[in-house]
């Protein structure tokens, strides 16, 4: 006997087999909406629960800062007078605040200063060589 997987007796007609299709592949269909949608799940918590540690460790390093400020101030104090230690880590403070504000302004700008032979004239370029407008050469 050969087991071909081939049996004479579960022959079914055609039909049958077409009428059982959209079943089948509906059941298929969901049956991988559900796996999708299990994986997804899995991967949402751990996202959460890893965005959840960077909060967490955030207010942490923001406390920790604070008792960083303290230090100098208290460092300070062994040699200055605590008003003056506190007035000098204080405009130091302020001096690194600006100092970040114009970096970030100047970041800023840069970033939405048009740039004329950036992407949009790029995409012109192609777009008028496309329509067969001008020339077009190969980069």
């Amino acid at each position: 006997m050969t087991s071909s997987g081939f049996n004479p007796k579960s022959k079914r007609p055609l039909l049958a087999l077409i009428g059982e299709l959209p079943g089948q592949i509906s059941g298929l269909v969901k049956a991988e909406l559900d796996a999708f949608k299990a994986e997804f799940a899995a991967k949402a918590k751990n996202f959460g629960v890893g965005a959840a540690m960077f909060v967490v460790a955030g207010v942490f390093a923001f406390f920790a800062t604070g008792v960083l400020v303290a230090l100098a101030v208290i460092a300070l104090d062994l040699v200055l007078p605590l008003w003056l230690a506190t007035l000098i880590v204080a405009v130091a403070l302020l001096l690194i605040a600006v100092i970040l504000v114009l970096i970030g302004v100047n970041r800023v700008k840069a970033a939405t200063k048009p740039d004329p032979e950036g992407i949009h004239a790029s995409i012109r370029h192609d777009v008028d060589a496309f329509k067969g407008v001008g020339e077009y050469d190969h980069k």
